[in-house]
């Protein structure tokens, strides 16, 4: 990550001051919910990659910082209506935005923060990013549609699962990394390139982060161990769980999710039996594979740094600390 930092620090310092900066709206409230959401921290994972994919394609416009923050617009609404969607009560180890204003507030902020980021992308005149990042949005809103109608759905089968987290969380990762492409005006072939790096990142990235709800310190991470459990979402360590188990095991399974949330004895044999069968080194192995496609995409990157800035942000996501 310090060369990640070394490459477009600069960059991220001016998409931190215009996060809060470019919001400006007359309602007061929107304002404070949305400064405190975004305030309250988060990895800039789609404007980084954003960035550095611009600049491996020689990107220098005035739309640089603009974009960044489209991402993070974006990106931030969906965990607005998320939370409200679940419940939580925790986001990023603070209090959740519907926690402290509630669940209608929380819905308007987070729709405001899609239409400015909309109103940004118009103001770059880039038919191609509009139609990239408005695509992505779209399989955003579906993936979550999907997810959400599948809860407690114990049927729901790993192509399934992957349809699901390609659109609601890889979608737009993807969208980040083809738009640096975009305006750096690189070859179909490359644009097409990063588009799949993109992708396959996003996918191993939310695999590693489902994951995370089985093995991770909450504090480290700002979510609740348990939290995918205890709110009926079947992930791929469940899934795995489910194909391998015997079916008084699968009956143990289904019994457990039939309460939202499980009680404790139900939820921690739940986690006995993912262990069991190995449910986590599974979805990591699964992981990185994913890594490796995401990185077998930049061989066409001309510079050297930007390459390796990118591989090294792939790997972050299964190497990091949990």
């Amino acid at each position: 990550m310090n060369k990640i930092a070394l490459l477009i620090g600069d960059e991220l310092t001016l998409v931190e001051r215009s996060l809060i900066n470019t919001l400006a709206s007359h309602v007061s409230l929107i304002n404070k919910v949305g400064s405190y959401i975004i305030a309250s921290g988060g990895k800039r994972f789609r404007p980084l990659l954003y960035l550095l994919t611009a600049k491996g394609f020689n990107y220098r416009g005035s739309d640089n910082i603009p974009l960044a923050c489209v991402f993070e617009y974006i990106h931030t609404a969906t965990l607005l209506h998320d939370d409200v969607l679940d419940h939580a009560e925790m986001r990023r180890g603070n209090s959740s935005a519907n926690a402290l204003w509630g669940d209608r507030i929380s819905v308007l902020v987070g729709d405001f923060l899609v239409s400015k980021a909309f109103a940004i992308l118009v103001e770059t005149g880039n038919v191609q990013a509009m139609r990239v990042i408005s695509e992505a949005t779209t399989c955003l809103a579906e993936g979550e549609t999907m997810q959400t109608v599948r809860g407690g759905d114990l049927s729901l089968t790993e192509k399934e699962y992957l349809q699901i987290i390609s659109n609601k969380t890889a979608s737009l990762i993807s969208a980040a990394c083809q738009t640096g492409a975009i305006m750096g005006r690189a070859t179909p072939g490359a644009e097409a390139s990063m588009r799949a790096y993109g992708l396959n990142l996003g996918i191993a990235f939310q695999m590693v982060d489902d994951t995370l709800d089985y093995v991770s310190d909450n504090m480290k991470f700002g979510k609740a161990l348990l939290k995918d459990l205890q709110e009926g979402k079947i992930t791929l360590p469940l899934i795995h769980t489910m194909e391998r188990a015997s079916e008084q095991e699968r009956a143990e399974i289904r019994d457990a999710l039939q309460q939202v949330p499980p009680g404790a004895e139900q939820a921690k044999r739940v986690v006995q039996l993912i262990q069991k069968y190995d449910g986590v080194d599974y979805v990591f192995s699964r992981a990185r594979e994913y890594v490796r496609l995401a990185i077998s995409n930049l061989d066409g990157l001309e510079l050297p740094a930007v390459k390796e800035a990118l591989t090294a942000a792939a790997n972050y996501v299964v190497e990091r600390e949990w």
